[in-house]
């Protein structure tokens, strides 16, 4: 039951603090899972990370999903779940009517606009942390061409991904 609800907790302390979206909350997933709590290697993480956007769907969720189905079987991975999505659920409603009230008002404008650079921050210290474990001769050629493809050629990501999972089943083996 304490595995349970370390689970929930970590989950709905990033589901909390995760601002700005998907990215924003992997860092965070990865202090609880990796730093605080130990469920996971930094390696670990990296496969997790990877699995995770290789899917469909949030990726705070999968993650959550993933850890707490790791530490507990199914009811850890549904604690995960719940964590992840019950508490920023509720904030969210409460923010919303919070925020139809005070739209107009300066601070609510100037918040917004300085979380934003905090959650740039939160993404460059990952990826700092990640570079070591991940780039090599042929991860910078798959790094490279998905930029050219999402960016230069307007391809959809999920074809770039899926395109890089089929690379790496017939080229990496």
């Amino acid at each position: 039951m304490r595995e349970l609800w370390d689970v929930f907790l970590a989950m709905a302390r990033v589901g909390v603090l995760g601002f700005g979206g998907g990215p924003s909350f992997i860092p965070l997933v990865k202090i609880e899972a990796v730093d605080n709590f130990g469920w996971l290697t930094a390696d670990d993480f990296v496969q997790v990370l990877a699995m995770g956007n290789a899917l469909p769907g949030p990726i705070a969720t999968k993650m959550a999903a993933f850890i707490g189905y790791r530490v507990a079987g199914i009811p850890g991975a549904i604690a995960g779940l719940a964590g992840m999505i019950l508490p920023s659920a509720v904030a969210m409603l409460v923010l919303y009517r919070l925020y139809l009230a005070f739209q107009a008002h300066p601070a609510v404008g100037g918040m917004l606009r300085a979380i934003r650079p905090v959650v740039v921050v939160l993404l460059v210290l990952l990826i700092v942390d990640l570079i070591p474990r991940t780039v090599d001769g042929v991860s910078i050629f798959i790094g490279a061409a998905s930029l050219i493809l999402i960016h230069a050629a307007g391809v959809h990501p999920a074809l770039v991904v899926a395109g890089a999972l089929l690379f790496g089943a017939v080229a990496l083996r």
